[in-house]
């Protein structure tokens, strides 16, 4: 259940229509408590928050409220579209995510429909005398009509601003950084973990007994559940090992499990209910997802069609600060025991040397001829192997000496290799 509620949490969290929604709900509360007021009102009344005109004048300026906040939610609508086409074909679609998570975009929109919502409320509850029923204006609804038409203006000069500014590159770079950095928090919590230069899973040396296989649709691996999968691997005295890792695509049919010692007493449906695969990868448990949008966005910056290196080296300053994060860090290990030592789960994940391949291998092969790309990825290398401990060096030290292969074979000239060999933090 908690596995569930939190994968559910993440998709509401991705949802751009959950806040929009909340809010039309809170205009129908608004909508009826102020009619509710508005019967109560003594019909001489003159406060200042109230509107004093007549039925006419109160259905032309719901109406008006009405048209103009259907004009603006459509606007709001068709500038998300265009940004979400700009942020696929400019940064990756990966990224998609992060702007649909957007809450000022969601909440100007909110506004937008709540206001439409309330004032289209608000009109039908307008009778003039010569409709053959008792003359009825709502002032008290209408005057707050009007104050929500001025927010909603407001939230639309402030929506334009937010779209201009979400859509630079130092923001995504920035935004995609600090979801990274709480997954990283969550799945990688200090003072947990082992001081090892390699994690050892201990996989038993036999034959796996039986192989659990994928029964449902095709997907990715988004989110498990250890301490149940523990659970079910102790009650059945068996080990349990995870066959992919997170992120993994998992096709029908597919080994999730391979199982060692007597599964009798395995409960598989229990085992499928530990798992959440999803369409796509997401950062709710998987840290890697986040280093490969940022790797993306570097790569696509330094595609021919837009060369823009200065954007793949503000990538580079986002993955620098994961792996300074990560450097010194203590890794969960993939084995699980249980209280008499003996090995009850495998749940595979990646190492130290994934994530410095993962960050660097691909933007040093589409970086191979830019001095920006070049240098700053050296100063990244030089600036780990500072703080590394010993048993962390050897897979840097290794990036380092293809990243001078890499100077040797673009730089012919000696003087322009001399330059791209110096690191430096701004590229």
């Amino acid at each position: 259940m908690k596995l569930r509620l939190s994968h559910l949490a993440d998709r509401l969290s991705a949802s751009y229509w959950l806040i929009p929604a909340l809010c039309v709900g809170m205009a129908i509360g608004l909508s009826r408590a102020a009619l509710a007021l508005d019967e109560r009102l003594p019909s001489d009344s003159t406060a200042c928050y109230l509107f004093l005109g007549g039925p006419e004048g109160a259905r032309a300026i719901l109406s008006a409220v009405t048209s103009s906040m259907l004009t603006l939610a459509g606007l709001v609508f068709s500038v998300t579209i265009l940004v979400l086409q700009l942020a696929s074909n400019q940064f990756s679609p990966r990224a998609l995510r992060t702007f649909l998570k957007d809450r000022p975009s969601q909440l100007a929109l909110g506004i937008f429909v709540g206001t439409f919502t309330y004032a289209m409320l608000g009109l039908r509850s307008v009778r003039g005398s010569s409709e053959g029923v008792e003359r009825h204006v709502p002032s008290l609804s209408v005057w707050l009509a009007v104050v929500l038409a001025v927010l909603s203006v407001g939230a639309f000069i402030y929506y334009i601003h937010h779209v201009a500014q979400s859509i630079r590159a130092v923001v995504i770079l920035a935004r995609i950084g600090e979801e990274t950095r709480g997954t990283l928090e969550r799945m990688y919590p200090e003072g947990i973990g082992e001081d090892t230069e390699e994690l050892r899973t201990m996989r038993p040396e036999s034959l796996p007994a039986l192989l659990v296989p994928h029964p449902g649709v095709s997907g990715v691996l988004v989110a498990l559940d250890e301490a149940r999968l523990l659970s079910c691997a102790r009650r059945a005295r068996i080990t349990l090992a995870l066959v992919p890792m997170m992120g993994d695509f998992v096709p029908h049919g597919g080994t999730l499990f391979e199982v060692w010692g007597d599964a009798a007493n395995l409960d598989a449906k229990e085992l499928l209910e530990a798992l959440t695969i999803g369409a796509e990868r997401t950062l709710q448990q998987d840290t890697a997802f986040g280093f490969r949008q940022l790797v993306d966005i570097a790569e696509r910056a330094l595609s021919p069609g837009i060369n823009d290196p200065t954007t793949a080296v503000q990538a580079i300053d986002q993955l620098q600060d994961l792996l300074r994060r990560l450097v010194r860090r203590r890794f969960p290990s993939p084995a699980r025991q249980d209280e008499d030592g003996t090995l009850r789960l495998i749940c595979p994940r990646p190492d130290w040397n994934s994530y410095v391949r993962l960050a660097v291998d691909e933007v040093r092969q589409y970086g191979e001829g830019s001095l920006q790309v070049t240098r700053r990825l050296r100063f990244l290398l030089e600036d780990l192997l500072r703080v590394a401990p010993g048993f962390r060096r050897g897979e840097l030290e290794r990036q380092l000496a293809l990243l001078e292969a890499s100077v040797e074979r673009s730089f012919a000239d000696p003087r322009e290799a001399a330059v791209a060999s110096r690191a430096s933090p701004q590229g």
